[in-house]
């Protein structure tokens, strides 16, 4: 197979004023509405880093000889692939992750907007986000990143203690941190999100929150708060195995997590999902899509996504990973048009569980009209109103069940995880019994 061409032409002509979404919205005079089945999203995924951080697990490579061209014309195809199979529309949102993309040229992400633009609607409002490091994000390369069509950042800071970043394996420093924030909300008003991680080890309460409330005098309008989690054939992993470093305390890293909300609360900040706290409405619209189960596409190597392909019957869901070495999936790429290496079905009460997992992330929950569109019969009332566990879940003011919907307490929120070991049993037996009754009150 052929990939497409990348126009020769400078990317910063390409892509000025963002015009590529302008013909995209102009085209074809008004459209009628798309349907919630023909909406998605798409992850992109940039699977090279400067190095490998020491607690860092994710799909990424230190490139050596990388051709930035092939590359991007694989992310274009794939992309363009990936939108015919799955049928999709519109795309509401789009996500640089990875691996580092701030390490792209804007050249690429503007070619994969347009390419994106040119298959499908890309209305000209749609959110845009690229997660940056402060090392690989100069201002000018911010503001290139802009002009290439680029409305949000997600900045990894992760630390204002150089102890810690150095532990970390980052290669910035506190201040290097500080001023890409700064430059960056000079360009992206409202539009910059931080990341700050807590559980380290030897990490302490009190200086951790003193770096948050440092924070609040120079971030944006949204933070993420992240504990850290010691993953299997990381370098962390194996100090704290052979005893260099000490194990992170889970009492000292749930302090943290308390006392942490509870100040972002104070600051104007509203945690709308379990680690994610915006104020000024600024919400991320991209991960919102996850939470509420929405369609994605994932595209680039190692990429995930959840979409129903054309001719599926309408009904079944697909969950699909790409291939995870770059050189194999690009030379997938480049023989059928997509590097998808598996793709497994998700039956009704595995996307159930999915709703209901994903959904109770967030302060809304799961609404009775949300469920209803994913389970028409059985209703949240059937699954969990007659339950005595899930009763004294909401005697002790954990969850609630209501007219609204079924969601955490902001006390339950921190509990999740041990709130879904009695909520998914109970959805699995109701799913066994499929036997619905009337919504309490109509």
């Amino acid at each position: 197979m052929t990939l497409p061409r990348v126009r020769a032409r400078g990317w910063v002509a390409a892509t000025k004023a963002a015009q590529w979404r302008r013909r995209a919205e102009n085209a074809g005079g008004p459209r009628d509405p798309v349907q919630p089945s023909q909406r998605a999203s798409l992850y992109v995924h940039w699977p090279y880093c400067e190095k490998r951080c020491s607690y860092c697990n994710f799909n990424k490579y230190i490139p050596r000889g990388v051709d930035e061209a092939v590359v991007r014309s694989c992310l274009v195809t794939e992309a363009q692939t990936l939108l015919r199979v799955s049928g999709v529309q519109q795309i509401e949102s789009v996500f640089f992750g990875g691996g580092t993309p701030s390490l792209a040229s804007p050249h690429t992400v503007a070619a994969v907007l347009e390419g994106v633009a040119q298959a499908t609607h890309l209305p000209i409002d749609a959110e845009v986000t690229l997660e940056a490091n402060p090392t690989s994000s100069p201002g000018s390369k911010l503001a290139a990143f802009r002009k290439a069509g680029v409305n949000r950042l997600s900045i990894g800071l992760q630390s204002l203690d150089n102890t810690e970043l150095r532990l970390l394996g980052r290669t910035h420093s506190a201040s290097d941190a500080l001023q890409t924030l700064a430059e960056a909300r000079c360009l992206f008003p409202g539009h910059v999100s931080v990341d700050l991680m807590l559980g380290l080890p030897k990490q302490q309460v009190g200086p951790w929150l003193g770096q948050l409330q440092e924070l609040l005098h120079h971030c944006d309008d949204h933070i993420s708060l992240y504990q850290l989690t010691l993953e299997r054939g990381t370098a962390l992993f194996a100090q704290v195995q052979q005893g260099v470093l000490p194990a992170p305390d889970p009492e000292l890293a749930a302090e943290m997590y308390q006392k942490g909300r509870a100040v972002l609360r104070e600051a104007g900040f509203r945690q709308y999902e379990v680690s994610n706290f915006a104020r000024n409405g600024a919400l991320s619209a991209h991960n919102w899509k996850y939470w509420q189960c929405g369609q994605y596409l994932g595209v680039g190597p190692g990429a995930h996504g959840r979409f129903m392909p054309q001719g599926a019957g309408g009904h079944t869901r697909e969950a699909r990973i790409q291939t995870l070495e770059p050189d194999n999936w690009m030379k997938e790429v480049k023989l059928f048009g997509h590097g998808t290496r598996k793709r497994v079905p998700l039956d009704e009460l595995q996307l159930l569980e999915e709703v209901l997992v994903m959904g109770l992330r967030t302060d809304v929950g799961i609404t009775h009209q949300h469920w209803q569109q994913f389970e028409p019969w059985l209703t949240l009332w059937d699954v969990f109103g007659t339950s005595e566990e899930v009763k004294e879940l909401l005697e002790q003011g954990f969850l609630l069940l209501d007219h609204r919907g079924l969601r955490c307490s902001w006390e339950g929120l921190a509990l999740l995880d041990s709130l879904l070991l009695i909520l998914l049993p109970q959805l699995q037996e109701a799913w066994q019994r499929r036997t619905p009754s009337p919504v309490p009150g109509g």
